[in-house]
């Protein structure tokens, strides 16, 4: 490595360990529930739109129920793009709808986080399948995957309570 690479790895490793307190503690907040109120005002509608209560608590079988709903949603949606992309708009190379196994895998492995792909994603998938299906994938499992650890920690921190917070708030 030259002198420029040891560079940027020093300031990497400077905004890191910079950024890493802060970021800390906006999480541990956030994990507490104590949310700024201009998220409250954002998040408000949202939650009547969806007819949930943020600040009713869930049985923990609510919980898992409610998570795996919301994963199930998201592979589906997944694979239709996928199967759908032939018709769908922002496909301008024209590629063919993905095959109905591969498709599964795809969407199965996206919602999971493993993010496993066997095939060539510029050559398979259109625009729209690889915006609205997979990067937004890249998001939400990764944050059912925090919203899963915030619930194990008040249910290690409680010991013994039924409730375990809230999924569509976490």
């Amino acid at each position: 490595m030259n002198a420029n690479a040891w560079g940027l790895l020093a300031l990497y490793l400077v905004v890191l360990l910079a950024a890493a307190w802060p970021l800390g503690l906006w999480l541990a907040r956030l994990a507490d529930g104590r949310i700024p109120g201009w998220m409250r005002r954002v998040e408000a509608p949202l939650y009547k739109l969806a007819g949930t209560d943020p600040d009713k608590s869930m049985h923990w079988a609510h919980y898992a129920l409610a998570l795996l709903a919301f994963n199930t949603l998201g592979a589906l949606v997944v694979y239709a793009l996928q199967r759908l992309q032939v018709w769908l708009p922002l496909n301008p190379q024209g590629m063919a709808a993905v095959s109905a196994d591969s498709s599964f895998n795809t969407a199965v492995s996206f919602v999971t986080n493993t993010n496993w792909q066997g095939y060539g994603g510029e050559s398979t998938m259109g625009y729209l399948t690889q915006m609205l299906g997979l990067a937004v994938q890249n998001f939400l499992s990764a944050a059912t995957g925090i919203a899963v650890v915030f619930a194990l920690m008040r249910g290690f921190a409680a010991r013994s309570t039924a409730v375990i917070g809230n999924f569509w708030a976490d």
